[in-house]
């Protein structure tokens, strides 16, 4: 007489219990993520908006500083030598920290026609291809700005008239590319994660 071996009863509570902790696990693990990503993305959005605000207001003050250049130049044959160097650097600010914040809320002047009438599968990987892209040449600008920044600041050099430190506007090419390479990352990984990158543009405007 055979006898029958039992069969190994499947604990349910046991794998429900294992399924709800990795669930867990992974809804943590989202949640972490995302609640990074919303506070790196509260960062950015107080930064660039006080960066707009500084750079409006420098440059209500370089109009203010070249409209008395001329009065004084014109009406009392004084000129201050350093008004044209101080205009470019604030120029040169407004250009590459003002592109920073232009690319943090992705208002790039585009040609995207093309683009639209695509698929949406084509749509997301010419999105990548392009923050990859962009992502690349910024930290490529950035390494090689900063270098320069460096060089100026060793060796004290000042600018003919104002004698501004050169470092300062050389500075704002690597802090306005750095700036960019951070932004292109944090949208990069929402394309390629799926999560919604607009959460705290949403949130700003209400």
């Amino acid at each position: 007489m055979v006898s029958k071996r039992p069969r190994p009863q499947l604990d349910v509570n046991q794998t429900i219990g294992r399924s709800g902790r990795s669930f867990s696990g992974a809804a943590t693990d989202a949640g972490i993520s995302g609640a990074i990503s919303h506070v790196v993305s509260r960062i950015l959005d107080r930064l660039t908006w006080w960066i707009e605000r500084t750079l409006a207001y420098a440059f209500i003050a370089s109009v203010a500083l070249n409209f008395l250049n001329v009065v004084g130049r014109y009406g009392f044959g004084v000129t201050m030598l350093s008004a044209d160097e101080l205009q470019i650097f604030v120029m040169i600010f407004m250009a590459f920290l003002g592109a920073a914040v232009v690319a943090w809320r992705d208002q790039h002047l585009r040609m995207d026609v093309l683009v639209a009438m695509l698929p949406s599968p084509w749509r997301k990987l010419v999105r990548v291809a392009e923050l990859a892209t962009i992502a690349a040449l910024a930290c490529f600008v950035l390494w090689n700005s900063s270098y320069y920044v460096k060089q100026m600041f060793i060796f004290g050099r000042v600018s003919d008239m104002g004698h501004v430190p050169m470092w300062i506007p050389h500075g704002a090419v690597a802090l306005g590319f750095g700036l960019i390479a951070i932004i292109t990352c944090l949208q990069l990984i929402h394309v390629v994660t799926g999560t919604p990158a607009d959460s705290v543009r949403a949130d700003r405007e209400r």
